[in-house]
């Protein structure tokens, strides 16, 4: 079982990502809604996983993996994107991501990914 962090501003699809991952054996350690609250979590709780939405108030993704990177370099992070954000997932996977999940999730898709990373 794995400890999974994730970090979305919108609640549903934390709950959504939490109930696929809870039901394929992950334990959900955390939860935050924005950039700043990833780096902090990820500090204080130092998940085996986390998962990060690309767009996000306050802090974006993209400025998160950077700094989680930049202190964790093993950290293992999937960005989350909505269709259409191509150039901001290429952006994501340079800054030190392993893999992203298009929304809406394909339960699959997920645990495929999240079982790959963690491998």
């Amino acid at each position: 079982m794995s400890k999974i962090l994730i970090v979305d501003d919108a609640k549903f699809m934390r709950m959504t990502l939490s109930n696929i991952l809870t039901k394929a054996g992950h334990e959900i350690v955390g939860e935050g809604e924005n950039g700043k609250d990833a780096i902090r979590l990820f500090r204080e709780l130092q998940p085996d996983l986390i998962t990060l939405d690309i767009t996000m108030p306050e802090m974006s993704g993209i400025e998160a993996v950077k700094e989680i990177k930049k202190e964790f370099p093993s950290a293992k992070v999937i960005m989350c994107s909505a269709m259409g954000q191509q150039k901001m997932v290429v952006e994501a996977i340079e800054s030190g991501a392993k893999d992203f999940i298009v929304k809406p999730f394909d339960e699959s898709r997920v645990i495929d990914s999240v079982n790959r990373i963690l491998d």
